[in-house]
């Protein structure tokens, strides 16, 4: 068992040099931390990330510290011990990366891996799911033209994680050479989660994607850009009721051949991604702001049938064994299982233990950035010591 002797917190940053942070304890098998992401894009029922904010939830963890002294944590289901502790006084994030460290500290004492402890019959790898594209929020406020689309993503099929990989970032090399002949603005710039940054609109950034080879799909984040009942474009300007947005996306899906569509509507219409799902069983409608990581949301996208995948951010919700139920239940209902990545990314890899071990059918994490490829490493190296 691990017996937890004291537990701190200090800020670092992530990807987009913006503060987030990391949480250590130490231990009778040593010291271990980890750290949680931010996101860009949020939804507006998602967990808040802190308490009050990040300076505040480092100061309750140092006053809490005595708290956990002695705790003993012999298996995953123990760490409803530590959150009965930190109940309502800590963040999201807090939570998660405090989890996530208890977690490492088991698997060294038990000389396992991570995802062993979580499920050690686990055989199934996710699919690799990359932005190649991006736009929306994750592209700045600094670009005057953009998609108004968050992520345009790559979906290969191959036998193995690592030729998955291969191919994205061949694919990617591709995109970028495309982007020269086809975009006269582009200039080899990246945007937060380390895509390509273009000036073309959504329609054609799909041209080009369509004949790569691959399976392609869009995070179109409609939350982010819908304001007064209307969806509001940018590239180029117009507005789209919703009537007018769910015959855009469906014509999309239907010319472009989409396997993929996250977030076609904002956050509470679970009406619309019902049509959608009915009109289009065949793709993956899949919902993230819909949801946010969240039982009681998951709960109604099931009743409305408005889902058949779900975004799974274990940061947004930060409580792991909510993430273990919510990822039951989506099993139990046939919805498919995407862990994802946060915009603002930290070097921390845990990400792929939990996919592995909570089963998941997608990993979306980007292509490239040190940040991204840490985790698509972690998910490689665990395939490779699976199949010596």
């Amino acid at each position: 068992m691990v017996v937890i002797k004291s537990v701190s917190a200090k800020s670092i940053f992530d990807s987009r040099k913006e503060k987030t942070i990391l949480v250590s304890i130490r231990t009778n098998a040593g010291d271990f931390s980890s750290s949680a992401p931010n996101g860009k894009s949020t939804g507006k029922y998602e967990q808040k990330p802190y308490k009050k904010d990040l300076r505040g939830d480092i100061k309750t963890l140092k006053q809490f510290s005595g708290y956990f002294s002695g705790d003993e944590i012999e298996k995953f289901e123990d760490l409803r011990r530590v959150e009965d502790i930190v109940d309502r006084h800590v963040g999201a994030n807090t939570l998660f990366a405090l989890e996530s460290a208890i977690l490492k500290a088991l698997a060294k004492e038990k000389k396992k891996e991570v995802w062993q402890l979580i499920n050690p019959n686990a055989k199934k790898f996710p699919r690799l799911v990359g932005n190649c594209i991006g736009g929306g929020k994750h592209s700045g406020s600094d670009s005057k033209k953009k998609p108004d689309f968050q992520e345009f993503l790559i979906i290969p099929n191959m036998k193995s994680v690592k030729e998955n990989q291969k191919k994205n970032k061949e694919v990617k090399d591709e995109v970028r050479y495309l982007l020269k002949i086809k975009d006269d603005k582009f200039e080899n710039r990246r945007n937060d989660e380390d895509a390509w940054q273009a000036s073309l609109n959504e329609k054609e950034v799909l041209d080009i994607l369509k004949d790569l080879g691959v399976a392609i799909g869009v995070d179109i984040a409609s939350s982010s850009f819908h304001k007064k009942k209307k969806y509001n474009y940018q590239n180029p300007v117009l507005q789209r009721t919703r009537e007018e947005q769910f015959s855009y996306i469906s014509n999309l899906i239907k010319n472009f051949s989409l396997f993929y569509i996250e977030d076609p509507f904002e956050e509470e219409d679970f009406e619309s991604f019902s049509a959608l799902l009915k009109k289009h069983p065949d793709s993956l409608i899949v919902g993230d702001d819909l949801v946010v990581t969240n039982e009681k949301k998951l709960k109604k996208a099931i009743e409305e049938k408005s889902i058949n995948a779900i975004i799974v951010k274990p940061n947004q919700n930060g409580s792991l064994l909510q993430v273990r139920n919510i990822c039951e239940a989506a099993k139990k209902h046939s919805i498919k299982i995407v862990f994802s990545h946060r915009s603002g990314e930290t070097m921390e890899n845990i990400l792929a233990d939990l996919a592995f071990g909570f089963q998941a059918d997608f990993f979306k994490c980007g292509i490239t950035g040190k940040e991204r490829e840490a985790k698509i490493r972690r998910l490689i190296e665990i395939e490779k010591k699976m199949r010596k």
